[in-house]
């Protein structure tokens, strides 16, 4: 039973963690337009979709398209630098996603450099040159696995089953089976 739960919270902890980056970049998105005068027409965070942020109007696509990934990355990082030392878990948690959101951000942005998809299309649009896009990536990356590496060995957690509780497993995954149901309420497609 001890696999099984430490089998359950790590494929539901890296599905939460997907699902509440994206979240998170779209909260970027839309503070972005709110500080730039532009009005969200859309935001779709939705379980089986990927996510954006409609702006109509837009006056300042760059700033709103950078918000996403910048908030994306440093909202979660900030999180993790604050939850304080004794608070074991919750800092392990909070770590383990803002090095996701760091990795999963930075990938987006330096790949989109050469696919020109997604925001990176309308970064380039916008007169981002294309290194900026890879110097994203090349901070952003770096940071996150550095994170990840902080948390210890990957080979010390799989060895370590009884390390996770059934508790920390079904809470994971109550939380993220309460967000997948707020957002099929919530988005719009």
């Amino acid at each position: 039973m001890q696999r099984f739960h430490q089998i359950l919270l790590a494929l539901a902890l890296v599905a939460l963690s997907w699902y509440a980056m994206m979240g998170v970049h779209e909260h970027g998105h839309v503070v972005g337009a709110v500080v730039t005068g532009g009005t969200v027409e859309r935001v779709i965070v939705h379980p089986f979709a990927i996510s954006r942020t409609d702006v109509v109007p837009n006056p300042r696509p760059a700033v709103v398209v950078w918000l996403g990934p910048i908030v994306g990355c440093a909202l979660p990082s900030a999180v993790a630098a604050s939850v304080p030392q004794r608070h074991t878990i919750a800092r392990r948690v909070a770590r383990f996603f803002a090095g996701f959101c760091l990795v999963a951000n930075g990938a987006y942005i330096s790949i989109g450099s050469f696919d020109r998809v997604g925001d990176c299309g309308e970064m380039l649009r916008t007169g981002t040159p294309p290194w900026t896009l890879l110097l994203f990536g090349a901070i952003t990356i770096p940071l996150g696995l550095y994170l990840w590496h902080r948390l210890g060995s990957l080979r010390h957690f799989i060895n370590n089953p009884s390390a996770v509780t059934g508790p920390m497993a079904y809470i994971t995954c109550g939380v993220l089976i309460a967000l997948m149901v707020a957002g099929f309420g919530l988005s719009q497609w």
